[in-house]
């Protein structure tokens, strides 16, 4: 096989997958997403490799499945009692962006506006989109955002994997995983996949997420899932999303803008730090398990930090639910606050 089939398709998925062995071979926590991730980003340094279009919707649409099949009634009930816990600590995420926006203003060379935009923690589609919307210049957006996603994915499941060592699931929020039963799973696939399709026509911000995932919650709270997912199909589904991420780091990409790179990592684990202290604050206040409210605070992508939920066993309905509540209020509350902002540095 020649080098350019090698960085093309299947040939790249391969390499990614070889790399998620590798690193699952060697215990790394989250293992097969970061080992794809560090395998692929090693060729797109050298040449951009050619990821299938369709591997990261695919991936999502099976983590969508997987993490919803989470939701029974009763977990739901227990997510559902955290809820003040998790709004409080959706709209102080939102409000840490304004804190680390001055580091990617003065280190990054950005204006007021653009850093803002480029440091709330409200995932890459979401802030790229909402940042479009404000008239923000997205390609500092989306280098910022692609960044701090990259050191959040490498650090945090390594640290996480030693908080929670030793510490038994919570049971609130923990279900025993269905079986698999392949001509349901092939149905709820189908399902689905349609309600993404539907969902990316009507413009919705990650649809291949949310639209099976909440089929999955559906079911699953009423007793009528038909199907668990295979936890195969779930490493796959990692490695299609470190692969997906790995191919972004190509040398343009990361040393087109230095400055605003460096700045980036500076300012990710500055917000880590940051939302990991008001998390550890929030959970002893609540009772919530320490680990599952870190995570739930972690600055990442909704795919990301919940599949890293999974992969450790950290109440993956409460992570989820702090991920969804603050996407959620990042598209309802980033504007006005940032018009908050301007008008009260104004008047």
């Amino acid at each position: 096989m020649n080098i350019p089939s090698l960085l093309s398709g299947p040939g790249a998925l391969l390499i990614a997958a070889a790399g998620g062995f590798i690193a699952h071979l060697l215990h790394v926590p989250l293992a097969w997403m970061i080992g794809a991730m560090l395998a692929t980003a090693c060729i797109a340094w050298q040449r951009p490799p050619e990821i299938p279009r369709l591997a990261r919707p695919l991936a999502l649409l099976v983590l969508g499945l997987a993490l919803g099949q989470s939701f029974t009634a009763p977990v739901i009930a227990a997510v559902a009692s955290a809820f003040p816990v998790i709004l409080a600590a959706g709209l102080l995420s939102i409000v840490a962006g304004l804190v680390v926006g001055p580091i990617l203003k003065r280190m990054g060379g950005l204006d007021e506006r653009t850093a803002f935009f480029a440091g709330v923690p409200g995932g890459i589609v979401v802030m790229v989109v909402l940042a479009a919307r404000a008239g923000v210049s997205i390609a500092p957006v989306t280098l910022s955002q692609t960044m701090r996603l990259i050191v959040v994915v490498v650090v945090f499941p390594p640290l996480l994997a030693l908080l929670a060592s030793g510490l038994p699931p919570d049971a609130a929020f923990a279900a025993s995983r269905p079986p698999v039963w392949w001509p349901g799973l092939a149905g709820l696939a189908a399902v689905g996949a349609a309600i993404a399709l539907a969902g990316e026509r009507a413009g919705f911000a990650n649809p291949w997420m949310f639209g099976p995932c909440l089929l999955a919650i559906g079911l699953s709270a009423t007793g009528r899932l038909p199907s668990g997912v295979w936890l195969p199909l779930v490493d796959a589904a990692q490695v299609a999303l470190g692969a997906t991420l790995g191919a972004k780091l190509t040398r343009d990409f990361v040393l087109g803008s230095r400055r605003l790179a460096l700045a980036s990592m500076v300012s990710a684990v500055a917000l880590s730090l940051l939302l990991a202290l008001i998390a550890l604050a929030l959970a002893l206040v609540s009772g919530l398990p320490i680990a599952a409210v870190v995570l739930g605070m972690a600055p990442g992508g909704m795919p990301e930090m919940a599949v890293t939920a999974k992969a450790l066993d950290l109440a993956v309905p409460l992570v989820l639910g702090f991920h969804l509540t603050r996407t959620l209020l990042c598209n309802l509350a980033v504007g006005p606050l940032w018009r908050a902002v301007e008008w009260s540095r104004r008047s």
